[in-house]
């Protein structure tokens, strides 16, 4: 019995020291989150072309080279006696990674404001004329004029007095700031890179937290940043690992002495990528985010001495300008001593890190960036798939309503050939699930719906059909890939039956008569859709485009079109394809599928397809799946063999691994500038796009002689 009471008066003990810890714990770190891996290929790289990269910078001194597209690792190298795990000093990385997050942290919480004199938190420079005029902006610019402590030729190792001993640390840097440097100019007035400027800086964002829960630098980018975001604490360390007690305040160096892991370094920049927001919690204010990375109007560096040296945002680069020319102007960098860049590029969900030693042997500060944008920013945009045809001349931009616009039916079924019939109704086929609500009582390969009411207030009914209806899952399954209304009778593509086979309907989906087979190529046959049950067709043909291929689970190099007159779309005999253009531009047609010739080229890049005519805009719109992983484009063309141009392209669209992408014509405004596409995709967190999701689209046209009115 004694044994019995000890062990009780144990576990009791325990048990009472756990919920004490529980109470005096103020917070608690979340589980790690893994970083999923993604396709080289499918976030839109060509691999042979990064591969050059990878060893011309493995043979300029660098130890890692990541890339991070659509939030997945698409490209990760390390050189040898390197590795995911190791910790690589950043050098002034750590101004935007330490000084950068935690000022934003700060903003956020309202401690602290950019336009502030930074005297309101270094209460030493009150009485000083010119360093009480500082402001916080000045000071994460480099417009503060305060002294660097450098000198030309020397290296810190040689810099005596206060200089040497800012870098020796000794006492401390932060006194020793405060004390001797001075501004060299009036603050404001010009750009000259400070490291002591950001050992003020860290000074004040520390004094902005003093009735904070936590009250020093490395405790708030920890507990707020870096846990969130899933950063393991062995994987990052700032300021020379360093600690330092002045005025009451514990400081740590927030301009150099850092060590991360490169994953690290790049999962900081796709916090900021997302604004802020880690899967679903929003960390800080997404105004103060972009405030950060946005150009401050102050005064830009001397660009005689560095033609590619960037603007500064808030202890941030910004390319606002265009100085580095390949690269689109929204994207931003932090920087460090030996070529060290974190590079994020919002409009292409893009995050790369390359840590190493210096590029070239000749460096000189004159040429820094100069070297990084020819032998790294400049290579890398050029292993970016680009799109296969020149912007369209009419559709000057694509944009599309924010993910929480989309209306999503359906829930588990995809696919979606869609089109608009003589009773004003809108028909659908969809796959590998069950449909509307109420669902069907069994999983389809092959159902059918009909659709009712306005992009955003729309209701979906299936329709039962015996003699329509499949089962059968992914490619083992017949699914449809294209439908149209002509002349009141439903006809419909059905993929995944060595090829196509053409089905129809003259009941508006309840029955359906099979018939004849395309066997070569046209894996994924779709139809041209124009008005309300073909109305307003260019003449008396049906076009069919498909990519050339056998599978719709592949990409092939092109797409390929037939026609067949109207009145003989079951005829097989009467089928015509695409052979080319003469020489006077005009399209030839072959009954001879075996002279078929590609209407569209992109290598290995097109898949599923839908097509529709835009009256709005007179303009044919093809809607191309590069892939089944989100990246798609749009193409228009004045006639349905082209020549195409490109309205949008994107190689990772920000919904994820989406895979098809109809364009109902029913919803197509008068004006032809607001749509709606139909996306088809797979479940995310917390949302599911394999569903009949619809999404709001809008073109912005071009103004031209023809139509003033363009925008």
């Amino acid at each position: 019995m004694a044994r019995w009471l000890l062990y009780l008066v144990v576990i009791l003990a325990v048990g009472f020291f756990l919920v004490l810890g529980a109470k005096w714990r103020p917070w608690q770190a979340p589980n790690i989150v893994p970083w999923e891996i993604g396709d080289t290929r499918a976030a839109g790289f060509d691999l042979k072309k990064l591969d050059a990269l990878r060893d011309a910078l493995a043979a300029r001194n660098t130890w890692s080279l990541l890339i991070v597209r659509n939030d997945r690792i698409v490209y990760e190298w390390y050189a040898e006696e390197s590795g995911m795990r190791k910790g690589y000093s950043t050098a002034s990385l750590q101004k935007s990674m330490a000084a950068g997050i935690a000022l934003l942290v700060a903003l956020s919480d309202g401690r602290i404001h950019l336009d502030d004199p930074v005297s309101q938190y270094i209460p030493a420079w009150r009485s000083d004329p010119l360093r009480s005029t500082i402001t916080v902006r000045q000071l994460a610019t480099h417009t503060s004029g305060l002294e660097d402590a450098e000198e030309p030729d020397k290296s810190h190792a040689q810099l005596s007095g206060w200089k040497g001993a800012f870098w020796r640390r000794e006492p401390n840097p932060f006194s020793v700031v405060l004390k001797y440097a001075q501004p060299r100019f009036e603050p404001g007035t010009k750009f000259a890179y400070s490291s002591t400027g950001f050992a003020a800086l860290g000074y004040a964002i520390t004094d902005s937290l003093r009735d904070a829960p936590e009250r020093d630098i490395r405790t708030l980018l920890q507990r707020r940043v870096m846990d969130e975001i899933g950063v393991p604490r062995g994987a990052w360390r700032m300021g020379y690992g360093s600690q330092y007690s002045v005025d009451g305040l514990n400081l740590h160096p927030v301009w150099g002495g850092g060590r991360y892991t490169t994953r690290a370094v790049a999962r900081i920049g796709q916090f900021m990528l997302n604004k802020g927001r880690w899967r679903e919690k929003q960390l800080v204010d997404i105004e103060f985010v972009e405030e950060m990375v946005s150009y401050s109007r102050t005064p830009l560096p001397d660009r005689s001495r560095d033609g590619a040296h960037p603007a500064t945002a808030a202890a941030w680069y910004t390319n606002f300008d265009g100085v580095w020319p390949t690269v689109p102007r929204d994207a931003f960098a932090a920087s460090g001593a030996g070529h060290k860049i974190l590079l994020v590029v919002p409009s292409l969900d893009l995050v790369l890190v390359r840590l190493g030693k210096l590029l070239i042997p000749e460096y000189s500060d004159q040429a820094k960036w100069s070297a990084m944008e020819q032998l790294l920013l400049r290579p890398l945009m050029g292993a970016l798939v680009k799109p296969p045809y020149a912007p369209s001349p009419v559709i000057d931009n694509v944009t599309f309503s924010a993910p929480s616009m989309i209306i999503r039916r359906a829930i588990g079924s995809d696919n979606w050939p869609i089109t608009w019939a003589d009773d004003g109704l809108q028909y659908t086929a969809y796959g590998d699930g069950w449909g509307f609500e109420p669902p069907t009582d069994k999983k389809l390969s092959l159902g059918f719906a009909k659709i009712t009411g306005t992009p955003r207030d729309f209701r979906g009914e299936n329709i039962r059909s015996v003699s329509g209806e499949r089962k059968g899952d992914g490619p083992a399954g017949p699914k449809a890939s294209g439908m149209l209304s002509l002349d009141g009778t439903l006809y419909m593509w059905v993929r995944n039956l060595g090829n196509a086979q053409l089905a129809w309907s003259l009941d508006h989906g309840r029955t359906w008569d099979w018939g004849l087979r395309i066997e070569t190529s046209f894996g994924t046959p779709s139809f041209l859709n124009f008005g309300q049950d073909y109305q307003g067709a260019r003449d008396d043909f049906v076009y069919i485009y498909s990519q050339d291929g056998q599978s719709a689970y592949e990409s092939d190099d092109g797409v390929v079109l037939a026609r067949v007159e109207r009145v003989n779309v079951r005829d097989r005999s009467r089928y015509e394809f695409y052979a080319g253009l003469d020489k006077a531009g005009n399209p030839e047609w072959s009954r001879k599928i075996e002279d078929r010739a590609p209407v569209f080229r992109f290598n290995e890049h097109c898949a599923r397809i839908d097509v529709v005519y835009n009256a709005g805009i007179d303009r044919y719109l093809m809607a191309l799946a590069f892939d089944r992983l989100g990246g798609w484009g749009l193409f228009d063309a004045p006639s349905p063999w082209g020549p195409w141009t490109t309205a949008f392209f994107t190689p990772a669209w920000d919904l994820g691994e989406t895979h098809g992408y109809r364009l109902p014509s029913k919803w197509i405004s008068t004006d032809g500038t607001e749509l709606q596409v139909v996306v088809s995709g797979r479940t995310r967190p917390g949302m599911h796009y394999d569903a009949f999701s619809v999404r709001p689209m809008m073109l912005r046209l071009r103004r031209t002689l023809n139509n003033p009115n363009f925008e």
